[in-house]
């Protein structure tokens, strides 16, 4: 069952899922594993003789992505450790690759940072806290996404200025949640762990921070209110000649120009029949309720910066409005180490991960890809969607979105991989969570090493990068 740096053995999907392993046997198995891979031996991280370059990786991921779009991928990366942080997936799988590894796979986000969690509304309308970014998805071993969520607080909350200390402390409580939730779905039988969510209004309720609890409930409210009106709508549009159209805000929404506009009217209708054919007869109705108006480019996150992502409205016959969002998906950054997707189509790899992983998702989920050979998948461009405010928590606001992100992690990795393996393997105790604080703890250190390596790089004009007001 262990598997141990890059003799990992590609993914499949029994490996993944462990279904058949009757419970107690699944708990028993993983306590064995600690015979062969201790828990403390997680703990640390030094970098290897000859590690690669950081700034090689950053470019080698920029090829194949717009090239006027990339200083603003690097100037964002800039801004502190952490924002470089969000944009170096790529740095932390190769990483990642070469650290000890229970051989337990799971569906993995890939990407699995704080930013990269969220509120949003089920079909039946509830607001539910989940994993909301699947761009690199795929099987691989479950403590890959627990270090970079690990890690991902432990340098955000230095970057807050709450001190190492207290750092370590919320790094601890996202590692104590998950331990203790995974352990709790080990025990639940596949249908409950399936239909499992985390509710965001529970969360709150259950909350004993009075301030985290007001913040949130401005934010619910504010969600409702901007789906009953659309309130999106004047603010992402404007009339042109009579006609509704996204409004350009250069660099981060425009309208391509300089092209044939036949060959990229085209080119849309291509990308959107494609899409089409991915979804449910029952969504093909109701987007059929609706007709297509306007598309434009639109710069999104930091990782994602210089691929091909696009904003898409469609409108009903009553002009109410329906924004898509197209992104672009390449290839995985954890596809070197453990192993292809068996998904021709990325998008379709996306779309497939988020289903695994997620507790409900957008009802418009699917993917498309056009002749050239690229390929999307597209979701709602918004739907009551809640960014948690990270910029504004304080200490025990953070602690409190640490355990609420462990426990998210811990459902989707329950729902398409071994709980009790996993669980069986942390156990009560806190070694593992104490072996994880410390490999945050140096992978921050190198983490920052490697922005300042993207610094040098800009200030030598090797990259160029800029900067956003």
């Amino acid at each position: 069952m262990a598997a141990k740096n890059n003799d990992m053995e590609p993914p499949d999907a029994v490996s993944i899922a462990g279904m058949a392993m009757p419970r107690e046997l699944a708990l028993g198995a993983g306590r064995s594993l600690r015979d062969q891979l201790p828990r403390t031996n997680h703990a640390g991280w030094n970098a290897p003789a000859g590690r690669f370059d950081p700034v090689e990786v950053l470019i080698d991921s920029g090829k194949n992505r717009d090239p006027a779009l990339l200083p603003i991928r690097y100037g964002r990366m800039l801004q502190s450790p952490f924002s470089f942080y969000r944009g170096a997936a790529a740095i932390m799988a190769a990483d990642l690759a070469g650290t000890p590894s229970t051989g337990i796979m799971v569906q993995a986000c890939g990407d699995c940072h704080l930013l990269n969690f969220g509120s949003y509304a089920t079909p039946e309308r509830r607001l539910v806290f989940d994993i909301n970014d699947f761009d690199e998805t795929l099987p691989a071993p479950w403590e890959w996404d627990v270090k970079r969520l690990a890690t991902s607080f432990l340098i955000a909350s230095i970057d807050k200025k709450m001190g190492l200390l207290m750092a370590k402390n919320i790094t601890r409580q996202c590692l104590n949640s998950y331990r203790q939730h995974i352990i709790e779905y080990a025990a639940m039988d596949p249908l409950s762990v399936w239909y499992s969510s985390i509710s965001l209004e529970d969360a709150m309720r259950n909350s004993k921070n009075e301030e985290a609890k007001k913040m949130v409930g401005r934010q619910i409210e504010k969600a409702r209110t901007r789906s009953l009106t659309g309130e999106d709508f004047p603010k992402l549009t404007e009339m042109k000649d009579g006609i509704v159209k996204i409004k350009d805000n250069p660099p981060l929404i425009y309208h391509r120009t300089g092209i044939d506009a036949k060959k990229y009217k085209a080119l849309v209708e291509e990308v959107f029949a494609n899409y089409v054919e991915t979804l449910g007869d029952e969504k093909k109705t109701l987007l059929g309720h609706y007709s297509f108006h306007d598309i434009a480019v639109k710069v999104v996150g930091i990782g994602s910066v210089g691929t091909l992502c696009s904003v898409a409205l469609w409108m009903s016959a009553n002009n109410e409005p329906l924004f898509l969002q197209i992104k672009e998906a390449r290839s995985s950054v954890l596809e070197p180490y453990a192993g292809k997707s068996i998904y021709q189509n990325h998008g379709q790899r996306v779309v497939t991960g988020q289903k695994l992983m997620q507790a409900a998702s957008d009802v418009f989920l699917g993917w498309t890809s056009i002749s050239a050979g690229r390929q999307f998948y597209v979701r709602q461009l918004r739907d009551m969607k809640i960014k948690p405010l990270v910029e504004v928590y304080d200490d025990k606001m953070m602690e409190g979105y640490a355990r609420l992100c462990g426990r998210a992690l811990a459902r989707a990795h329950a729902r398409s991989g071994n709980a009790g393996l996993i669980g069986g393997y942390l156990g009560t105790s806190s070694k593992f969570d104490d072996a994880i604080v410390e490999f945050a703890y140096n992978y921050a250190a190198q983490n920052e090493k490697d922005h300042n390596a993207l610094k040098n790089a800009v200030r030598d004009g090797v990259v160029e990068a800029y900067m956003e007001r």
